[in-house]
């Protein structure tokens, strides 16, 4: 069975193409099953789009959900649309997030941490000037905040878990084991899943969310795995799919995962 679980559309302002291009790409592409998961408001700001370029706008969240049920009603039979939402985790606003998106019917929920100290994690002017510690003290931060959400009881998914080195490949060489160590453990023990996200081959480190190490260390504490391409437009759906099964065999892993009604859906890995 082929599924892709992260993927974005027009709304959110940075990506191309309706719902229903991904839907048809994914049908393309030999899916069964695909998610869409745009990326919520900003549901902690008094504004209705404080940042036009990232995500939707508040009062377009219940057409996008509508949307999205509507087409899983539609192509009921040719492939099983999921209605997934990728939500930014921001403990001071965990309630709120947490709150609002428990009113809809979602098939599942991706928790991403996009920022540290209140700074993008693509942002690459914000290692500039750093010395050692400072480094270690940013990818502690970021790894926290990722606990912080593993334990948060909001999401099914955590997404692209080592996402800070797309901007900054050095970020992968900060040495931090232990605190890599702990998330994976604490993600294992809430039982929820990480993805392998390839959308990193657009950024500057290239190759996949997270690494093969991470990865290898996932299979060690029995995190679950689930696959998506973060596409942002319709012809990456699916992107290196098989690629992805391939490695993952590799590694030792027999299995991946994905959710339908926030229940866990176990698929083999072999072909």
């Amino acid at each position: 069975m082929k599924f892709d679980l992260h993927t974005h559309h027009v709304r959110c302002g940075h990506a191309n193409g309706t719902i229903r291009d991904y839907i048809e790409a994914g049908i393309a592409r030999g899916l069964q099953v695909i998610g869409i998961s745009d990326h919520t408001p900003y549901f902690g700001y008094e504004e209705e789009q404080p940042f036009p370029k990232i995500t939707m706008r508040k009062s377009e969240f219940p057409a996008y959900v509508e949307e999205v049920l509507t087409l899983k009603q539609e192509y009921e039979g040719r492939i099983d649309v999921l209605l997934g939402i990728e939500s930014d985790f921001f403990p001071e606003y965990a309630k709120l997030y947490h709150e609002t998106l428990s009113r809809y019917p979602f098939d599942y929920i991706i928790g991403s941490v996009h920022h540290t100290f209140n700074v993008s994690i693509f942002n690459k002017s914000r290692w500039k000037d750093l010395n050692t510690a400072q480094h270690l003290e940013v990818k502690t931060e970021y790894y926290r905040l990722i606990q912080e959400s593993a334990r948060s009881n909001m999401f099914q998914i955590l997404g692209h878990i080592d996402a800070m080195k797309g901007n900054y490949p050095a970020f992968s060489d900060i040495d931090a084991p232990d605190v890599i160590d702990e998330t994976l453990r604490i993600v294992a023990e809430q039982g929820i899943a990480i993805e392998v996200n390839t959308s990193g081959k657009t950024k500057k480190s290239g190759g996949w969310y997270p690494s093969d190490a991470i990865l290898e260390r996932a299979l060690y504490f029995g995190v679950d795995i689930t696959f998506g391409s973060d596409a942002h437009k319709p012809e990456r759906v699916g992107d290196e799919w098989e690629e992805v099964q391939a490695r993952l065999q590799e590694i030792g892993f027999s299995s991946w995962v994905y959710y339908k009604a926030k229940q866990k859906q176990i698929v083999p890995l072999h072909t």
